[in-house]
């Protein structure tokens, strides 16, 4: 590996790391890069992270959650200084790729990941899926069972088929307003 001219060759590239420790590697990896005066080298660090809504202690909140645990994006200029730097970076077990050669992440791939991350509506986290049976735990069909018919991620939402008056009727719900029926 040669030093290159900053123009070319500058791409995106996965380093994996010890799950946990991105954030850490992160952090550790922009401050090497400071203190080794690679700034021409490399250029950005990333955590693919989108924003997912969960229920705690009977709540919905939003949260943050990795797309890839254990892996960071780095936009660089491989030289062997670059490779040095990065590869030796506490928490870092490696480059993506084959043997020592690190392999680039395609634009296309690189473009889905951050169109994930800047989705602007949080997904539900729901572990439910269409066909299973459910108790209705709060609302105004508390305690009836039904089966999802519908589960809808961006929105929170799951759509359960209730026997009311010996008719499938849709009830729309809240994620959280349900039980798995075992």
């Amino acid at each position: 590996m040669t030093k290159q001219d900053s123009s070319l060759g500058k791409q995106w590239y996965v380093i994996h790391t010890y799950s946990g420790y991105e954030d850490a590697v992160k952090k550790a990896l922009e401050q090497r890069t400071e203190s080794m005066n690679m700034q021409e080298y490399i250029f950005d660090i990333c955590i693919p992270k989108e924003k997912v809504v969960t229920t705690k202690s009977g709540k919905q909140v939003i949260v943050e959650k990795n797309l890839f645990p254990g892996y960071v994006l780095v936009s660089m200029i491989v030289t062997d200084a670059s490779w040095f730097v990065v590869r030796n970076t506490p928490n870092v077990t490696g480059f993506v790729g084959s043997g020592n050669t690190p392999v680039p992440v395609l634009p296309e791939e690189f473009g889905v990941i951050q169109r994930r991350m800047g989705a602007a509506e949080p997904t539900a986290e729901i572990k439910m899926k269409v066909g299973d049976l459910v108790q209705i735990k709060e609302g105004p069909f508390v305690n009836y069972e039904g089966v999802i018919s519908e589960v809808n991620p961006a929105k929170g939402k799951i759509t359960v088929m209730v026997s009311i008056f010996d008719r499938e009727t849709p009830v729309e719900l809240d994620f959280n307003q349900v039980n798995p029926k075992v």
